[in-house]
């Protein structure tokens, strides 16, 4: 048999032996009776909670209008209820048993199994700060094992078993001890990172002297600082020897960067644009048939609602490398134009004042700068007219502003006898044809 099994049957012997000797002790006749309370413990408990969690989640369901973090902490205390209901029930217990003797081993047991209950709840509640849900119930699970471990005194012991299983390759060493240690620091480091992050950025946000694009990246630059240290500090605080795993993230880097050209073109691209300020959150954009506002600016992408509701996710190259047409790059002045024709009977002088004051009583569109109306061209069958007018706020839609102008020129127009001239056609039978020997003989 080898040193290290030899090692762990040691262990495990000595752990079982721990146990086999509480094993024994539960079976005195106080510890027989504190575990006839628990079970009755156990049983009001069932008991209670076939009424409570039933009621707690019809009262939750009533409540109307309520923000959605009291909804989601009302569900965390609806799953927990039974649990909170025993810790109650198992705390006046052990405070009846302490008034009724004077001896600590007859409220023992009680006690330690109150205390248990308790820091259970107090991990399960705490560890709703870790938003990611795999790395929650790790550190879940890992902290409720310690706990249990560590009150029932077989904390040396438990560590020792955890940390003879491990996977050896050369120098480098890797227990299940040290394994579980980096995961629990690891997203308690990560949970303490998210909430910095979360505070910080918020003043960033509300700092209006940093323009909106550099928010945007300071609180990436924030957020991945934060994070890269609480890993770095969670992999050395629990002794993980980094040297090798530096060398094995180069070789993985040179492989990544080869397969992931996009990816890291986006990457630099999206510092790019959020350095040289050309696109920032709340600019109205044209590329290709999209056209949108950006709502959010991402590592990868960029996020452009269009106005009909739809949410593209525009590559950060694509922003880079294509014509992008940002209609408030350095103002939100914009102007548009619409083509018209009036009947060569009509005034033309009259026909521009109309058409001015029509576009000028129109809402959203500016006064100053002030529309203006020049002849474009004599056509087959009108005078050509373009009527340019500006506005300041595009995230309001170009289409229905558009709309609305030509729909306050047919008002002016039809309100002053002004005519809009359509294609007419005269079609003439020449005799000898077919159609007019027919009209004749009719």
């Amino acid at each position: 048999m080898t040193p290290e099994l030899e090692s762990l049957s040691e262990q495990l012997a000595a752990f079982l032996a721990s146990l086999e000797m509480g094993a024994r002790n539960m079976l005195l006749p106080s510890r027989l009776t504190q575990l006839a309370i628990l079970v009755v413990l156990l049983l009001a408990t069932w008991l209670i909670q076939r009424w409570a969690v039933p009621a707690l989640r019809a009262w939750l369901r009533r409540r109307e209008g309520w923000p959605m973090w009291r909804i989601r902490a009302g569900v965390v205390v609806q799953r927990r209820l039974p649990l909170m209901i025993f810790v109650t029930l198992a705390w006046m217990a052990t405070w009846a048993m302490q008034a009724v003797t004077v001896f600590p081993s007859r409220s023992y047991l009680l006690e330690l199994v109150a205390t248990i209950a308790t820091a259970l709840v107090a991990v399960a509640f705490a560890s709703r700060l870790v938003r990611n849900p795999i790395l929650r119930k790790v550190v879940r699970w890992g902290l409720w094992g310690f706990v249990v471990v560590y009150y029932t005194g077989v904390v040396d012991e438990a560590a020792r078993a955890l940390d003879s299983l491990a996977f050896q390759m050369g120098e480098f060493r890797l227990s299940a001890l040290t394994l579980m240690q980096a995961l629990i620091v690891t997203g308690v480091l990560f949970t303490g990172a998210r909430m910095v992050a979360r505070v910080g950025a918020e003043n960033i946000r509300r700092n209006e002297e940093i323009s909106p694009s550099m928010r945007v990246l300071a609180v990436k630059i924030l957020q991945i600082a934060l994070y890269g240290l609480a890993l770095f500090i969670g992999l050395k605080a629990v002794g993980v020897d980094l040297t090798g795993l530096a060398v094995l993230s180069g070789a993985i880097g040179v492989g990544l960067g080869f397969g992931l050209q996009k990816v890291v073109s986006n990457l630099v691209s999206g510092v790019i644009i959020l350095l040289d300020k050309s696109i920032k959150p709340g600019d109205v954009i044209s590329l290709g048939e999209t056209f949108g506002w950006i709502n959010t600016l991402g590592a990868r992408y960029a996020s452009i609602t269009t106005r009909d509701g739809k949410e593209y996710l525009i590559p950060n190259e694509d922003l880079i490398t294509g014509q992008v047409v940002n209609w408030s790059h350095s103002d939100k002045f914009v102007r548009l134009d619409i083509y018209f024709g009036t009947a060569y009977h009509d005034d033309p002088h009259m026909v521009r004042r109309i058409a001015i004051e029509a576009a000028s009583g129109v809402r959203r569109v500016l006064a100053d700068p002030n529309p203006v109306c020049h002849i474009v061209g004599f056509g087959d069958s009108s005078v050509d007219y373009i009527l340019r007018f500006w506005i300041t706020d595009p995230t309001g839609g170009l289409t229905n502003i558009r709309g609305n102008v030509y729909l306050a020129l047919w008002d002016a127009f039809q309100a002053n006898g002004v005519t809009i001239p359509f294609p007419q056609r005269e079609v003439k039978v020449l005799g000898g044809s077919e159609l007019g020997t027919r009209a004749v003989e009719d």
